[in-house]
């Protein structure tokens, strides 16, 4: 690390007292001379790195200027812990507040330009925009448009603005739509997307429950039978359109549960002739409730019959 480096900690803080007394050897005189000692900056964490700014400014990129990028942000590093601690008691830890806020610091480092003014009036709005950003992008618990975000906002200060005076009643949707501009509809979608921040457990018991019934009691499950009502009325046209005798060896097979070979000793044909009526029943009845062409063993007459032995017959 370069060692011209002229960053004035502020980690031993200056004495009020020794400050403004005269006889001190650091009286006005000795501030004049070195006016970075004098109490210039609203934060003690707040360094005095002008001259390590203007050097970060002239270097080119290269292992000199990364150290004196590295130097810039751990000195202020502080800076960004205090703006982080701000944000604390929100829903998120300081840890992670405190990186995202030194994330926020690096950018600062990164864009700032000496000649427009202090780094701390640069850096502070820099890095609260990323504590910020952080809330309005991750720490929502259910994802919600951008637009309603927006809203949320508008609501949550028009409510606080209008509860400012001790006594004040809760502003009513009306109300808020007045101050904000915003219509009753808009508003309702703010003050929605409010309770979306945070979530609350399934296994939560509802409060006004005797029973002890908890939040996942109230929720309903999914109905299996909803796909097979679907494939039902899907394939009543079509098993209505088969000839009886196929009718019949469907409903034996797949209602009473019948063996082909019982099946087949009961009209009195094989049991390979059952097999092939079922398999060429299904068929056609699937092809039909696809919506695709019908297909099977026997061919179809004009009016879509095919008898029971394969061959067709006439209308």
């Amino acid at each position: 690390m370069p060692s011209d480096l002229s960053i004035n900690r502020s980690d031993k803080p200056v004495s009020t007292e020794t400050a403004v007394r005269p006889d001190s050897p650091t009286g006005p005189s000795a501030h004049a001379k070195h006016p970075s000692t004098h109490a210039k900056h609203s934060h003690d964490d707040a360094p005095d790195a002008a001259a390590a700014f203007a050097r970060l400014a002239e270097l080119e990129d290269g292992p000199e200027r990364d150290a004196v990028r590295d130097e810039l942000v751990t000195v202020w590093l502080p800076m960004a812990h205090r703006i982080a601690g701000r944000f604390r008691d929100r829903g998120e830890s300081v840890e992670d507040l405190r990186q995202v806020a030194a994330m926020g610091l690096v950018k600062a480092v990164d864009r700032y330009d000496p000649s427009r003014g202090a780094f701390e009036s640069y850096a502070v709005p820099t890095i609260t925009g990323e504590v910020k950003r952080h809330f309005r992008d991750r720490m929502w618990a259910l994802r919600v448009p951008r637009r309603v975000q927006e809203l949320r906002n508008k609501v949550r200060l028009a409510r606080r603005d209008l509860t400012l005076n001790p006594g004040s009643p809760e502003p009513t949707v009306a109300d808020i739509a007045a101050h904000t501009g915003l219509t009753e509809d808009e508003v309702g979608a703010g003050m929605e997307a409010m309770e979306s921040f945070s979530t609350l457990s399934l296994d939560a018991e509802l409060a006004s429950a005797d029973d002890n019934y908890s939040l996942a009691d109230t929720l309903g499950d999914v109905d299996s039978s909803y796909e097979l009502v679907v494939d039902r009325e899907a394939a009543r046209e079509g098993l209505r359109r088969l000839p009886e005798r196929e009718r019949a060896i469907l409903y034996m097979r797949f209602f009473e549960d019948m063996t082909q070979t019982r099946i087949a000793d009961v009209l009195g044909i094989s049991q390979m002739h059952v097999s092939r009526l079922i398999s060429r029943s299904c068929a056609r009845v699937r092809d039909e409730a696809m919506g695709g062409q019908q297909s099977g063993a026997g061919g179809h007459d004009a009016d879509g019959r095919t008898d029971s032995d394969g061959r067709t017959r006439a209308a």
